[in-house]
């Protein structure tokens, strides 16, 4: 028998018996992990329930105060015992680290976006157990993102001929409360470009399939505080369509811009708007679909949703009991960073300055 946990609008299913395992420890405390705390808490997660770790103290403290979970430093500091499952909030060059403490104790894993290929390569050859993981793919989670999907499975509009999006947000602009240089995107392997390039192929992937053969450059074009390529421009050839993708981090305004055509309509979306915009050729109109009203956090851009952060927990929840029920795999998010490597190949490759 399962009881129905109602909260924020969210239905989480919770166990009458759980054997004891009913917390959930989040590692890596820094702006990621704070999120996702406030995601469990909005599933209805108790904070009595949510435990979170980071080495760095004064992270410890603001989640402790903040709200009011309980916090530690090491591992060892943990009863695993009383664990149902993880969330790895940790920087991308260390998701290995925190994943191996859920293989190593037996627990399904959520770990946030991945860029560095060799990273997640580890953690595939590591999970011998074939334990549950879930690579985050957030934005299969908005709700734009979902009615384009079913539009497109609707084919209403016939085939997709080509596509353009461009995504972009000013570096400094992502932690105003702290310079590029002291978190991961302005590290050049972990950098903030490169690092929403297979975060944008996830879900476009997903939509449009893997594309027959991707090429592109990726440039240092802005004096940004640190050393990072902040452009990338991408083009995707799928045989019997295109598609272009811009990433870059210079961009003052932030924004996502998608346009679709159709053989018979054309799909425009900017993210300041909650709604799709539809040319469809038959009616010689548009039509405006509406999405509905988003959740903004405050100190981020208002052009960030976070019901989508919610959605993806409730879905790694629900796949602890299915992992069907969760979109993405290990598999999957190797494939999309294949992509990046063979992007950044047709380029020089990512090591190009050192040949």
């Amino acid at each position: 028998m399962m009881s129905m946990l109602k909260t924020n609008g969210y239905k989480l299913n919770k166990r009458k018996k759980d054997n004891g395992m009913k917390k959930y420890l989040v590692i890596g405390l820094g702006s990621m992990g704070k999120r996702r705390i406030r995601c469990l808490q909005a599933l209805g997660i108790d904070q009595q329930n949510i435990w979170g770790m980071d080495a760095r103290k004064d992270r410890c403290l603001e989640a402790k105060e903040k709200y009011n979970v309980a916090i530690a430093n090491i591992e060892e500091n943990i009863d695993f015992s009383e664990i149902r499952a993880i969330i790895v909030s940790l920087p991308p060059n260390k998701h290995f680290e925190g994943v191996e403490i859920a293989i190593k104790h037996n627990k399904p894993v959520f770990v946030e976006a991945s860029v560095i290929l060799k990273e997640v390569n580890r953690i595939k050859e590591r999970n011998t157990e074939n334990i549950f993981i879930a690579p985050s793919c957030t934005f299969l989670f908005h709700p734009v993102v979902r009615k384009i999907k079913e539009i497109i499975e609707s084919k209403t509009y016939g085939k997709i001929c080509n596509f353009s999006y461009h995504s972009g947000q000013y570096l400094p602009d992502w932690h105003p409360w702290e310079n590029v240089r002291e978190f991961y995107v302005g590290n050049r392997e972990t950098g903030g470009a490169r690092e929403i390039v297979p975060y944008e192929l996830t879900w476009i992937t997903s939509l449009f399939g893997y594309p027959k053969e991707i090429k592109g450059y990726f440039r240092k074009t802005m004096d940004l505080d640190c050393d990072i390529e902040d452009s990338y421009v991408c083009s995707l050839d799928y045989a019997n369509m295109v598609g272009s993708l811009l990433v870059d981090v210079v961009g003052r305004n932030a924004l996502r811009n998608l346009v679709i055509n159709f053989e018979y309509a054309q799909l425009q979306w900017r993210c300041d708007r909650n709604q799709l915009e539809i040319y469809d050729s038959k009616s010689n109109d548009w039509k405006s679909i509406e999405i509905g009203r988003l959740i903004h956090e405050k100190g981020y851009s208002k052009n960030i949703n976070e019901n989508m952060y919610i959605d993806e927990i409730k879905s790694f929840l629900d796949g602890i009991e299915n992992a069907q029920r969760y979109p993405n795999t290990i598999d999957k998010d190797l494939a999309v960073l294949r992509l990046l490597e063979e992007l950044e190949d047709s380029d020089g490759g990512f090591e190009r300055d050192k040949k």
